[in-house]
């Protein structure tokens, strides 16, 4: 495993630094890139948190780089500030603690140190920083043990996995979402808490559920984060028409195939030759009517007349359902 330095070898983190020193400001990269560098994943996004204003790193950073002052995207109301930087894409942001309601995922925000910032991280491998001050460069901080769940491939929260998900419920797709993209198991305990707390789904939008489900079938291997949804229940919820394909039906000794399995194994089938989010939803979808099809006639089996016709004029509820 790499050591803060070797995370942080690229110049641009240096020159972060000394932009961060000249206004006496902690700074530390956060989040993604680390867990990234350290699976040696490429990676151009840097989350930068310091102890003090995002805003004003940003426009220092910018100095640094003789960047204009308009070259900073500023976002007042959040805290956060944006730059980019060559081919580097920076948002900085002030250590927050957070607080939530029990009908919304959106947080009451205040500042904080690094600790509290870390703890409001959703997973254990995205909570690990790395300070860039020329004090401490390079030093690792990694309270959580983030790094041994990079090396057992594990998906676990920082703190207890219920709080963490009913706080904000999105979380458990983007569980599920990582798991997936990195090819990592869920936590068991993390696990029975994505079961339990499902039904918290309710309070999420579906433009910002169906952005981490497209981002599951865009892995990889897309039947792997499908079954983990199916298993926690989250499936069921956000794509019911999916689930009911499921199962087996016998008849004078004839059965005809699990459509929900044959369906994944489809969309993996495709998945090696295109990364078309389309042709890949045309393969979650291509049986999605079976269910409402399926017939058995005596001395020829199952047949799933019409259930092409029928899909097609589904298709457009379910994306707009999506």
């Amino acid at each position: 495993m790499k050591t803060g330095q070797e995370i942080i070898s690229e110049a641009i983190f240096r020159r972060i630094g000394l932009a961060a020193d000249r206004i006496q400001m902690e700074s530390y990269v956060v989040g993604g890139f680390v867990r990234d560098s350290i699976l040696g994943r490429p990676c151009k996004d840097i989350d930068i948190v310091c102890i003090g204003s995002g805003i004003a790193l940003a426009e220092e950073v910018a100095r640094e780089f003789d960047l204009p002052d308009h070259s900073v995207s500023i976002f007042k109301n959040f805290g956060t500030a944006m730059l980019k930087v060559d081919d580097w894409d920076l948002e900085f942001v002030g250590a927050r603690k957070e607080s939530y309601q029990r009908d919304s995922r959106k947080p009451l925000v205040m500042e904080g140190t690094l600790e509290d910032d870390q703890n409001r991280r959703d997973f254990t491998i995205n909570a690990m920083a790395v300070q860039l001050n020329q004090a401490n460069w390079g030093k690792l901080l990694d309270p959580f043990n983030g790094i041994a769940d990079l090396k057992s491939k594990i998906i676990r929260t920082p703190l207890a996995p219920g709080i963490t998900f009913s706080d904000d419920p999105l979380r458990m797709m983007r569980a599920v979402r990582f798991a997936s993209q990195l090819g990592f198991d869920i936590f068991p305990e993390t696990f029975e808490a994505l079961q339990k707390e499902n039904e918290r789904l309710e309070i999420i939008s579906m433009e910002r559920i169906s952005e981490e489900l497209n981002k599951i079938i865009l892995c990889q291997k897309p039947s792997y984060g499908f079954l983990l949804l199916d298993a926690c229940g989250l499936l069921a919820r956000i794509f019911p028409e999916f689930v009911k394909l499921k199962g087996v039906d016998t008849e004078e000794g004839k059965g005809h195939k699990d459509n929900f399995y044959h369906t994944l194994q489809v969309l993996d089938n495709i998945s090696q030759h295109t990364d078309d989010l389309w042709w890949r939803w045309a393969a979650i979808l291509h049986d999605i009517a079976k269910p409402q099809t399926k017939r058995f006639v005596k001395g020829k089996g199952w047949t799933f007349h019409g259930h092409e016709e029928m899909g097609a004029r589904q298709t457009p509820s379910i994306f707009k359902r999506l």
